[in-house]
């Protein structure tokens, strides 16, 4: 018997013109054709002679089964999807199932992925230019994936300020998903944001409406639609939505020469090195705010600050700001150290960004099962030590002197500060900057 082949085929949006030559090759070499019964019919006229076998919704993994079976009797099997069958498509769960199975690369069995136009850049296509720039894809069905996690990731994409292109956006069933999506991406988004909702791209009913984010809940949307969102650098013009792709950053938009500052072909001033040297140029001209202003000011964490202000020159100083990171495997030692500093600050924030401000004494510090526990007559306060993962000695002109505990994310699990810098004080805590950092104070 010859081995049988899988061709896993995305047919593109739906239109044979927008198919790849691959695509329709594969199709007419397969013996047998299996898919959802839409996409079967969107390849109708190109099926005569084969067996053909049509799957409803959520049989993704009969699908998966059918095809191995028929091939592992000698056919040649075209797995189809609509769009890129690799994105949302079938190539996921046929590679699961046969891998499951004990199917290999070096198996009999061919497996082939055919890749085709997927919905966002088909869609993309026909609203004018919104994906130039960064953008990612959600899908908004909860048959498979937690609504926790989809909300999650909307949030971090609406944060990242990505294009997003929303798929499975809504059905007769889930009629909410949308307009939790639209809540989600409105606390970080103007109302004006730009979106694009593409029902049917390139079919016979295809429907498109250019609206805003404030908008997008209330108009015709399906599971045969695509909702593209734009960043807010994008903007609707002439019937075209399009995000631009930063040239403006750089080159004059007339005459195309290089701005003032800018290089062509090198990094953007503001790049990730122009960037901590503007953090730092922030700190010298502002000699009043802290380092939690600057990352305010620039909506990064900490830690990114603390970096920016780590790589200070002579040169090009961070004002009064100076600071060294610990290193990772002697972060539990300077704790240790810390109780020997007599009388400090402790600055703590919650998640809800309130801010508490404790006078205490260094051995009043216990850590025990990942807990750092400060308790006194006063007050008791519990500090979830298993969060830090970095720590730096930061010194604030002749002033302040303390270490910055932070968290995985960049962000500040707590501080302490030294409230009496006399000179005994200064030397142990210069002993402990110079064992836990290589570093001297200057």
């Amino acid at each position: 018997m010859k081995a049988g082949k899988i061709l896993l085929v995305g047919i593109g949006p739906g239109a044979h013109e927008h198919m790849t030559f691959r695509a329709r090759e594969a199709i007419a070499e397969a013996d047998v054709v299996i898919g959802y019964s839409t996409y079967i019919k969107l390849v109708d006229d190109l099926l005569e002679g084969k067996v053909v076998i049509r799957k409803g919704m959520t049989e993704e993994l009969d699908r998966s089964i059918e095809a191995y079976h028929y091939a592992q009797q000698g056919n040649i099997v075209a797995l189809i999807s609509s769009g890129d069958i690799g994105v949302y498509g079938m190539a996921g769960p046929t590679y699961e199932y046969l891998l499951e199975n004990g199917w290999t690369l070096d198996s009999d069995i061919q497996v082939e992925v055919v890749t085709g136009s997927t919905a966002l850049s088909s869609c993309a296509a026909l609203v004018g230019a919104p994906l130039t720039h960064d953008f990612c894809s959600i899908s908004l069905s909860d048959l498979l994936t937690p609504w926790t996690v989809i909300a999650g990731r909307l949030e971090s994409a609406a944060q990242g300020d990505f294009v997003v292109a929303l798929y499975n956006p809504k059905s007769g069933r889930r009629t909410q998903h949308i307009i939790e999506a639209q809540k989600i991406l409105l606390r970080y988004r103007s109302p004006e944001t730009p979106v694009a909702i593409v029902k049917s791209g390139y079919r016979d009913r295809q429907n498109i409406q250019l609206v805003t984010l404030a908008e997008m809940a209330e108009c015709d949307i399906g599971m045969l639609t695509t909702v593209l969102i734009g960043n807010s650098s994008t903007f609707m013009r002439s019937g075209l939505m399009v995000t631009p792709r930063g040239y403006a950053n750089k080159y004059d938009a007339q005459s195309g020469e290089t701005l003032s500052g800018e290089k062509a072909g090198r990094s953007l001033s503001m790049g990730l090195t122009g960037w901590y040297a503007y953090v730092r140029g922030y700190l010298r001209e502002s000699p009043s705010a802290s380092l939690m202003n600057a990352a305010e000011y620039f909506c990064r964490p900490l830690g990114e600050v603390l970096e920016a202000v780590a790589a200070a020159t002579s040169d090009d100083s961070a004002g009064l700001f100076s600071a060294h990171a610990v290193q990772a495997e002697k972060i539990h030692a300077l704790l240790l150290a810390i109780k020997q500093w007599g009388s400090l600050r402790a600055v703590v924030r919650n998640n809800s960004g309130a801010v508490s401000e404790l006078f205490i004494h260094g051995n009043e510090l216990e850590l025990k099962n990942n807990r750092l526990s400060i308790v006194n007559a006063h007050f008791h306060l519990h500090i979830e030590w298993q969060k830090v993962v970095r720590a730096w000695f930061v010194q604030r002109g002749d002033k302040a002197f303390g270490v910055q505990f932070i968290d995985a994310h960049g962000q500040s699990v707590f501080n302490l500060w030294l409230v009496d810098a006399n000179a005994a004080c200064l030397a142990t805590y210069q002993h402990d900057l110079t064992e836990v950092c290589g570093a001297s104070h200057e």
